[in-house]
Parts: C-alpha cells; structure tokens; sequence
C-alpha cells in the first residue's frame, strides 16, 4: 500500500508519463493483512484510515478517487480538517453528489472508487481497467511506458520551454551554500 496518494506525488517524466513517488508511508501487507497506522495526507483519507483501522489496499482507491475528484472539478470535495476525528465525521456525514456535467462513465467511476465501504469500493486493477470511462483506452505497457505523450513533447519544442520550466528558481536561495561544490561533482573539480 502506498498510503499517501495524493496529486504532489504524482510526477510527470521528460516523456510525459507519470511517475508515483514518495514511498515513505508505503507499507507491504501479505494476502489478507491490514493496516492500523492513522497516516497520509488528511484530505485524500479513507473512512477506514480516518477511524484507526482496520484497512488495506482499497484505502488507496478511496485516495484515487479523490484525486480523480479534484482533478475534474478543480476542487476538493471536503475541505480539510484539522485533525482525523473531525475529518471522519465530515467524510462520514458527505454525500458525494458528482457534477451532472460528468459523463455518465466518469460517475460511475467516481462512485465506485469513493464508496465508504472499502468492502463494496473498486479496489483493484482489473476491475479499474474493465470501467466504462476507460472504453477504448489500452493498457499495453508498451504503449504506456515506451510511447512519448505528444503534448508534452509539443511543450518541451516551445520557444519559452527553459525559462518556464526554471519559472521561480533562483540561486539567491543558495546564498548560505557553495553552490560550486553542490553542482559539479567530485570528478569534474579535479
């Protein structure tokens, strides 16, 4: 289990393909384990984190889905609390009614991946794949994986590329570092 599904862990890499990082709560369960560690990011919770456990894998679905959430409506669908208590109750009381504006696929998807019961929420690859909303979409890892995104490809040619991608770094923040010995490496100073 990855435990902090959230969308700063998603990264994307110079071909355009994502990239999962920071596996610093992950956690290896054996077929039929469960977690108890109260972890993650408090917005992106399960219930069954939320109240201490227990919980497995349909935990990171749950977390899927409210990325998937915000990412079409550009919003949270709870706002976060302070602490796991009171976000249980937020999350327990919600109803997550979806935009009418989504697609009928993107509903069902939505639904299945934020049920509160991690017995009944779509929980794993198979049945991901098998969703309407991914209808003609292959999962080849060829395809996936070896195949450039055309889009970030088409940025990557944009005149501006190399002043955007550094939009907000500045060595002025190094100004405490020898920022000399930082950049080249032990072989390049000799």
């Amino acid at each position: 289990m990855h435990r902090d599904i959230k969308m700063e862990n998603i990264l994307l890499n110079d071909q355009g393909h994502l990239r999962l990082s920071d596996f610093g709560l992950s956690r290896r369960l054996k077929r039929g384990g469960r977690a108890f560690t109260i972890c993650g990011t408090i917005q992106y919770m399960a219930p069954e984190i939320l109240s201490g456990g227990p919980y497995n894998h349909a935990a990171d679905w749950w977390s899927l889905g409210i990325m998937l959430f915000s990412l079409a409506t550009g919003k949270f669908p709870l706002m976060a609390e302070v602490d796991h208590c009171r976000m249980l109750a937020k999350v327990r009381d919600f109803s997550y009614v979806l935009p009418e504006t989504f697609s009928s696929a993107l509903i069902l998807l939505l639904t299945e991946l934020l049920c509160k019961n991690p017995v009944n929420r779509l929980r794993n690859l198979e049945c991901f794949k098998m969703q309407m909303f991914f209808r003609g979409t292959s999962f080849d890892p060829y395809i996936l994986q070896k195949t450039p995104v055309d889009f970030i490809l088409e940025l990557r040619t944009h005149p501006d590329w190399a002043a955007k991608s550094t939009r907000g770094f500045s060595l002025d923040y190094f100004d405490n570092f020898d920022c000399d010995h930082i950049l080249h490496s032990p072989r390049e100073s000799q």
